[in-house]
């Protein structure tokens, strides 16, 4: 594993280890919030929490070779990754982003539709279904990164979300899509960054994890995830995401 510039030190309050994500969550809120790097929204309980110094992290993580290249990135809707979403557009680069707990599908910002002194404005969860249009599974652009929110991460790539398991789901619907395996990328304080939390083998894995201090690769890259565990979906989840059931009739649809 390797920095791109040397390490910050930050200064951290015990534990950094932890057998159990919610502990891992709950004591990365308190911390980011009683060190007043928690950034709107508030409060930050139970979201991906925005952070003073999101701007730099962002700057930090499109300089990474693996966006060089990149035509098409997913990347969450929160509001820490706001500054990845609008350095995406102004380097002409497409993003496809899920709506809010994946009850409206996914859809498209297009840089050449979108005029530059909007790319602030469409990259805002409020606003990026206005400059943005709805994605049928059909016609799903390949990707070629993806960017996750965080609540913690470790530097072995580990990641801790909210705890819905909505990244993860739609990491294994582009597998289902048959999207090739790519890079799986974050960007957090370094408050965010602990020693170590359990992790499910269906956990996505990190591959870049940037902060306003550093930039951290986890070598070698991980495995890539898989694809959907059908069977373990409750019924309702068809009900509270539709492009589930999509997703199921498309693949009855194709397979042989």
């Amino acid at each position: 594993m390797k920095a791109s510039s040397p390490r910050t030190h930050v200064r951290h309050a015990a534990p950094r280890c932890f057998t159990d994500k919610a502990q891992a969550r709950a004591a990365v809120w308190h911390l980011l919030t009683e060190r007043k790097i928690a950034r709107f929204p508030f409060p930050i309980k139970d979201r991906i929490p925005n952070f003073e110094g999101a701007d730099t992290a962002a700057a930090r993580l499109l300089a990474h070779p693996a966006f060089a290249s990149a035509k098409c990135v997913k990347v969450n809707p929160d509001s820490p990754q706001r500054h990845v979403r609008k350095g995406l557009l102004e380097r002409g680069i497409s993003i496809v982003t899920p709506t809010p707990r994946l009850r409206g599908g996914f859809y498209l910002l297009d840089p050449d539709e979108i005029p530059e002194e909007h790319h602030w404005d469409a990259a805002s969860l409020k606003m990026g279904g206005e400059f943005g249009k709805p994605i049928a599974l059909e016609e799903f652009p390949a990707i070629d990164l993806v960017v996750m929110g965080s609540v913690a991460v470790t530097r072995e790539g580990r990641r801790l979300g909210k705890g819905h398991g909505y990244a993860d789901l739609e990491y294994a619907m582009l597998v289902e899509l048959g999207n090739a395996p790519v890079p799986v990328a974050t960007t957090v304080h370094g408050l965010q960054v602990l020693e170590s939390f359990p992790a499910l083998p269906h956990d996505v894995r990190l591959s870049i994890i940037a902060t306003p201090e550093e930039l951290i690769e986890v070598l070698p890259p991980p495995e890539a995830g898989g694809g959907i565990e059908w069977d373990t979906l409750p019924a309702q989840a068809y009900a509270e995401m539709p492009i589930l059931a999509e997703l199921r009739e498309l693949r009855r649809r194709h397979a042989p």
